[in-house]
């Protein structure tokens, strides 16, 4: 006589699988879009922060150099070697926006405005909606 003993496997079946799936399935469906949003409304609200940093340093060279730079760059290199630059302005240089692109400057800016900064958005083009709209730093600090 054998003394096997014979163990009845366990698992799941295909059936089963199936319906979890299935079931998780809906679930990604309902909340994924959710999520998604979630996170563009992050990216905007990054974006809009790093514009009212680089407000914050353009600001703080004028008080040293009696000015607006001519480009963003000055605010991490000396323009003209002059004593009255106090900078770097921005310790970890001219930052890309969220989608990787570079933050326009406009000296003058438009409207009265002494400067424009802004972000085309997630396509990088001017204009769009959604995660496409521009961040101007007009609209974010209104």
């Amino acid at each position: 006589m054998s003394d096997r003993k014979y163990c009845k496997q366990q698992g799941f079946t295909l059936i089963e699988l199936l319906i979890v799936m299935a079931i998780l399935g809906m679930l990604a469906a309902l909340v994924g879009p959710t999520i998604f949003d979630k996170f563009i409304g992050a990216q905007r609200d990054a974006a809009a922060t790093q514009i009212a940093n680089i407000e914050t340093a353009l600001d703080t060279y004028r008080l040293d150099m009696f000015k607006y730079p001519n480009s963003l760059e000055a605010l991490v290199k000396n323009p003209s070697s002059s004593p009255k630059w106090q900078g770097p302005y921005l310790k970890k240089g001219v930052p890309k926006d969220p989608w990787g692109n570079e933050y326009q400057y406009r000296k003058p800016g438009l409207e009265g405005r002494d400067y424009d900064i802004y972000s085309f958005g997630a396509d990088g083009q001017q204009g769009g909606e959604g995660d496409d709209a521009d961040v101007v730093n007009w609209q974010v600090n209104s």
